[in-house]
Formats: structure tokens, sequence, C-alpha cells
């Protein structure tokens, strides 16, 4: 400021010094120089935005993370051509500021005007460089608590990982359960960081950024009642563990493998490749039926069954002999423990027949069925047995109950 007073006072301080005439020409000096310099900086910037085509069409086709592509090379020039152009005003206002002033000063009438001007400027800039002063000492609390907020955070997700991969082992906690705790204690801490960190903010006492939290607040209250059950219920279902990725479950006559578990939704892979969506809260409040539990290693396996029915005039040693047989020319079907056939009932022209066989392959459950149902009726057509289980009754028509002649296309009903 004061190299800029003593070029006011050297350029205005003496009015015997320059006449009207002198300052005109000085002003229009200043104006063609103020002109030079704006076309030599749109020049410049021409040639910058040029530079920065060729560089980013040669080096940077495309930004991309983890194989995902996030900006298409015409997307980058268009950020950088708008950073040059924000850039390009800046540099042709701070010379306006810088020449417009010195142009007033040059006459008596404006000179206050000059002052005014840089008063107008300089008076925020000062302001806002001593609010930024005084802020340092809260600026480094939030720093510190962001960091320790940060590293505690990398630490439960390195022993998360170990847990993940058993490399570490807690009596009754679970693998399965290590990335979702860490999901939910990463989120409690980024809450407790932002609710100590809150009072460090600027303007957070004002009555303003107060009632905007407040309002905030209540938005989100009334707007996220189905979400935070759903949270709720993912957590829950977390560890009641009745599940896990991969696994071929039924929810709400709905079968297919868990192909997706977050916090809010399960989203399944059916035989037919649909994927089904359901909510956590429904989730929780369903049945659900896992095939894959019964597949573990201490279990003897999963029972398929299916039922037959077959007449009376075939013992019921044989038709068992061959429903053993059909369950064991299928694959995936456990030689031990073996197939097995309950007699569910006798009915009046037929008994119905159950067989039951065990696999540890519930991803093919589909298939195996299909082979089963093969199978079967291939052992029954090489012991010579038809499966066909046709059956009549007879009933009587009203017009013969009334003594009427009776319809020879009646008497005689088939069934099946």
């Amino acid at each position: 400021m004061k190299l800029w007073n003593n070029l006011k006072n050297l350029i205005s301080g003496d009015a015997s010094q320059f006449n009207l005439t002198l300052r005109l020409c000085l002003a229009a000096v200043f104006a063609v120089i103020q002109i030079v310099l704006i076309w030599l900086s749109l020049i410049f910037f021409r040639w910058i935005q040029k530079k920065v085509t060729l560089l980013v069409k040669k080096h940077i086709p495309s930004l991309t993370i983890k194989k995902f592509r996030v900006l298409e090379s015409d997307q980058i020039l268009a950020f950088f051509y708008i950073v040059l152009k924000i850039l390009k005003y800046a540099v042709i206002l701070l010379q306006l500021f810088l020449i417009i002033p010195l142009i007033f000063s040059l006459f008596e009438p404006t000179q206050n005007l000059a002052a005014t001007l840089f008063d107008l400027v300089l008076t925020p800039l000062k302001q806002i460089l001593i609010s930024l002063l005084e802020y340092i000492p809260n600026l480094i609390t939030i720093v510190i608590f962001i960091l320790v907020a940060k590293y505690t955070i990398r630490s439960l997700k390195f022993f998360a990982s170990r847990i993940e991969k058993e490399k570490l082992v807690i009596p009754g906690f679970y693998p399965d359960w290590a990335q979702p705790t860490f999901n939910i204690l990463r989120f409690l801490i980024y809450a407790f960081t932002v609710a100590v960190i809150y009072p460090y903010l600027p303007g957070s006492s004002s009555r303003v950024f107060q009632g905007v939290s407040v309002f905030v607040g209540i938005i989100i209250s009334f707007g996220s009642g189905s979400a935070i059950s759903n949270l709720v219920a993912g957590v829950v279902l977390t560890y009641m563990r009745p599940f896990k990725l991969g696994d071929r479950i039924q929810i709400q006559n709905v079968t297919g493998f868990v192909v997706e578990k977050s916090p809010v939704i399960i989203r399944l892979r059916t035989h037919k490749n649909e994927y089904v969506t359901f909510p956590n809260s429904m989730v929780l409040t369903s049945s659900i039926i896992n095939y894959h539990t019964s597949t573990a290693g201490d279990e003897d396996g999963l029972i398929l069954y299916a039922e037959i029915t077959f007449g009376y005039a075939t013992p019921w040693q044989k038709v068992h002999e061959l429903l053993i047989e059909g369950a064991l020319r299928t694959s995936s079907v456990l030689k031990d423990p073996k197939p097995f056939v309950l007699q569910l009932s006798l009915e009046d022209f037929y008994a119905r027949y159950q067989i039951n066989a065990y696999t540890k392959d519930a991803d093919r459950i589909p298939a195996i069925y299909s082979e089963l149902f093969e199978n079967i009726q291939n052992c029954f057509r090489e012991a010579g047995l038809d499966m066909t289980a046709s059956h009549f009754s007879v009933y009587i028509p009203q017009e013969a109950a009334k003594g009427k002649p009776l319809d020879k296309r009646r008497g005689i009903k088939p069934e099946a």
C-alpha cells in the first residue's frame, strides 16, 4: 500500500506538474496498456487450451478407476475448459482492478472513487484473512479428530479382514460377521466424528446454521422411516445368519441364489436368471428355507423327495426296489446314506409312494429332479411296468333313478 500511495502521489499529488491534457494522455496510455494486456491474456489462454487439448487426447483418453470408466476424454476436456475460463476471467478482473483505480487517481474528482474501489475489495479480503487466521486453532482440532477417526477405521478394517479370512479367530464370532460389524462400527465412528467436530465448524453457533440443521434432521426423520426399518432388519439378519452369499434359499415362494446382501435389501437370482429383490424388513418377517444348510460337512445332506402312485397289482416291494434303483442312477445323489421310500397312503385305486434321496449339491436341485424322474421312468419301463394309473368311478344318472331310459352315452365316467 505504501508503494501504491507513493505512485499515486507522484502522478496526482501536484496538479501543477500535469495539466488536463497530459492526464488524459496518461489515462489513454493506461487504457491501451490494459487492452493490450487483455489481448495477450486471451492469446495466452487460447494457447494453453490447445496444449491441454493435445495433452488430454494423447495421454488421458479416459479416467478409469478399477475398470470403471468415470469420465470420457470429452468430459475431462470440458472440465479443463471451465477451469481455464474461470482463470481467464479472474486474470482480466485483476488487471481491471489494478488499472481502473490508477486511471481514476489521475483526476481530482475521481480520486476518492479510486480509494473507495480499493476499500470495497480490500476490506472484505482483509476480514476473510483475519477470520482464517482466527479459525486455525479450530481447524487443527477438526483435522486431529478426522485423523484419529481415519486411523481407527483403518485398524478396524485390518482386524475385520483377518477375521474374515479366519487368520484371527475369536470364539463365538463367525467370520461372516466381520465385514457387517466393520460397516456398523465405521458408520458409528463417522457419526461420532461429525457430532464432535460440529461445534468447531464456522458459523455453527449461528441461528441460521442451527435452523438448517434442525430442518434437515426433521426431513430425514420423516422421510427415512422405511429405510431405517430396513437397516435395523439388515443388522438383525446379519447376526441371525439365516443364509450367506451364494446360498440357495426360498423366500415367499421365490427360490434362488443370494447374490447380494446389503443393509437395505436382499437380492436373489433364480434358476431362470431372474433377479428378485426383497426389502430386509420383509425378509425378517418371512419364513426362509435354506437348502445349503443341510449340505454342510457335518450334515447327512439335503433330502430330495418325489411322490408317485402305483396300482395294487404290483407288489410294494417291487415298487420300492425300482424307485431306489432310479434314485441311485441319478448323479449327485449320495449312495450313503442310501435312498429310501415312504408309503404315504393307500388310496381307492392305488398306493402313494415317496422316494427320498440325499444330495450335497443344492445348486443343481432342478437338474437333479429332472434326472431322477427320467431314471424312475426308465427303471419301470425296463421292468415292463406301465406307470399309468387310470381309474374309473360308476355313478347312477338321475334319469335311471327316476325310472327313465338311460342314455347310452352316460353311465360310466373315466376320472383319469
